[in-house]
């Protein structure tokens, strides 16, 4: 019944790529990069968690980076993997950050769940719709 829909994976993956890093730019990574200093140090005061307690505004300030640049890589499949990766380990530490300061569960989630979109979009690429794939030939 469904064996046909197989065709169109690509698609499915260019959709999701466009919602997804559409997301990251917008609601979530661009608004972090015009918080400015402040918000940068309130994002980076997360890497405290890890032991890593210097230079806060330099890490909030890329968490933003890695929201908004990372969501322009995936939505043009550019160095999609990495860019996947890179927006993980945000989640990551994002999540953790959460979990660390008691925050309940639904709270908790949401980083979770695009950590594992990242780590899912890391195994199968940016489909065949991608610069990747007409520069490199990859997925």
């Amino acid at each position: 019944m469904f064996g046909s829909i197989s065709k169109y994976r690509d698609i499915g993956i260019l959709i999701s790529r466009i919602g997804i890093g559409s997301s990251y730019i917008v609601v979530h990574g661009f608004r972090k990069l015009i918080g400015g200093p402040e918000k940068w140090e309130s994002y980076g005061n997360a890497m405290k968690n890890f032991g890593i307690d210097f230079f806060p505004i330099f890490w909030g300030f890329m968490a933003a980076v890695s929201e908004t640049i990372g969501g322009l890589l995936i939505i043009a499949g550019l160095f999609f993997r990495p860019a996947a990766l890179l927006i993980f380990i945000t989640m990551f530490v994002a999540a953790f950050r959460h979990y660390s300061n008691g925050d309940p569960l639904s709270k908790t989630a949401y980083p979770i769940e695009m950590a594992m979109i990242m780590i899912l979009y890391f195994f199968i690429g940016a489909g065949k719709y991608s610069i990747d794939h007409k520069i490199w030939r990859i997925d």
